[in-house]
């Protein structure tokens, strides 16, 4: 797993090989991240990675400047590991929580510039995520939320939906909060 830009940029970490985790690849996080330079100033952004399996996400949020990663993982071994990457980094700018995605953000009080979620493809509750998120309020107005998914979903008949990008076999969604959408 590599860091693609920003101020650890280049930076490995090995991921160890009895993951059940898919990191998003390589290819796919750096083409989405150029589309999400026209949507999101990462410099300062408080940024919340959910489903965050490796980590891959959350670093590279922290490399690119924000200001607060919120980092929530339920797996006992992915979420000790994103710990330990963000020791190599020596920062304190992410907080990796290590529990259930689904009960953070029904107790979330916090909004934030910018949500990414990459759950497992198969779970039966990701089709109801998107309203999930878009309908608590935690994004921010004009936040945007990028939603990787598997090419089973089709998301863009949705009110928030701004653009679907895909890289081989992975898919990402983007919302756009708007003031209806926020409690």
């Amino acid at each position: 797993m590599r860091i693609i830009t920003g101020i650890y940029k280049g930076r490995h970490f090995d991921i160890p090989r009895s993951f059940k985790a898919r990191p998003t690849t390589d290819f796919a996080k750096e083409n989405i991240f150029n589309v999400l330079t026209q949507y999101v100033d990462f410099d300062g952004a408080e940024a919340l990675d959910l489903f965050s399996g490796t980590g891959s996400i959350s670093l590279e949020l922290v490399s690119r400047g924000c200001q607060t990663v919120v980092s929530v993982e339920m797996d006992r071994d992915h979420h000790r590991f994103i710990q330990e990457c963000l020791k190599k980094l020596n920062t304190k700018v992410c907080i990796p929580i290590r529990g259930d995605v689904f009960r953070f953000v029904k107790s979330c009080r916090q909004q934030y510039d910018f949500i990414f979620a990459d759950p497992p493809y198969a779970l039966k509750e990701l089709p109801q995520i998107p309203d999930l998120i878009l309908q608590k309020g935690i994004l921010k107005e004009d936040g945007i939320f990028v939603f990787e998914h598997g090419k089973d979903h089709d998301f863009s008949e949705h009110p928030n939906f701004i653009e679907h990008r895909q890289y081989g076999s992975v898919n990402f969604t983007l919302f756009r909060a708007t003031a209806k959408t926020t409690e």
